[in-house]
């Protein structure tokens, strides 16, 4: 079983996506929280696959309660989804850096959000690093946005990259154009399980824990320049 917590201050939000989730036969919610604080509590009584965050609610919000379990060494099997809405792009850019997996719009069709929660319970970033780029482009090279809590340099930081190899560094600029690893595979010359590797060995490296994140520092670290995609 998939075991979920939800973290949303709105009680009907919660409710609507408790009874959606516990359609499935794969999926449990073991635990809700009102706000941030209680989410990261939750999460470190129950190690839940997922978490679903709300980055809107009160006293602790969702964007420091994503920061305080990705950097938690003992949380790292957690997952955290944010949930979001259009108009909140810049949340969610600090969300992708302080460690979310991903994020879902609050309008998010049934299927969508059950075939979601899947994907990220199996280890893998929610979105395609394509679709996240437009979130992350908006923000990076526009401005930095400073977030020394979250461990991650800003725009542009010198020596972010020094502990790849060069082929490394390729494949780290590749997933930063949103390209699978069959693509990356494809683009190299190399096979699908050699370009995995090298994912692997740099999210290893660099300390991240899913592509987002990666394609969060090819940006930042300048492999990928803001509306090139190269």
């Amino acid at each position: 079983m998939i075991r979920v917590v939800l973290a949303d201050d709105q009680s009907l939000v919660r409710a609507g996506f408790r009874m959606l989730l516990r359609s499935a036969d794969d999926i449990e919610v073991v635990g809700e929280a009102e706000h941030g604080g209680t989410a990261i509590a939750l999460a470190r009584e129950l190690r839940p696959d997922v978490v679903l965050m709300d980055l809107r609610m009160p006293e602790i919000d969702g964007l420091t309660a994503t920061r305080r379990i990705a950097a938690d060494p003992a949380l790292a099997d957690v997952r955290v989804m944010v949930l979001t809405t259009y108009d909140d792009d810049e949340n969610v850019y600090r969300a992708l850096r302080a460690g979310a997996a991903g994020f879902l719009v609050k309008d998010i069709e049934p299927a969508d959000l059950l075939h979601a929660v899947r994907v990220v319970a199996g280890g893998e970033a929610l979105l395609a690093p394509a679709v996240t780029r437009a979130v992350i482009e908006g923000f990076v090279g526009r401005r930095p946005v400073p977030d020394a809590a979250a461990g991650t340099p800003g725009t542009g930081a010198p020596g972010l990259l020094d502990v790849l190899t060069g082929r490394e560094r390729e494949v780290v600029r590749l997933v930063g154009r949103g390209l699978s690893n069959e693509e990356i595979a494809d683009e190299l010359t190399v096979s699908p399980l050699t370009a995995k590797t090298h994912v692997s060995r740099a999210m290893g490296k660099l300390g991240v824990r899913d592509r987002v994140r990666l394609v969060v520092l090819a940006y930042e670290s300048g492999l990928v320049t803001p509306g090139s995609g190269r």
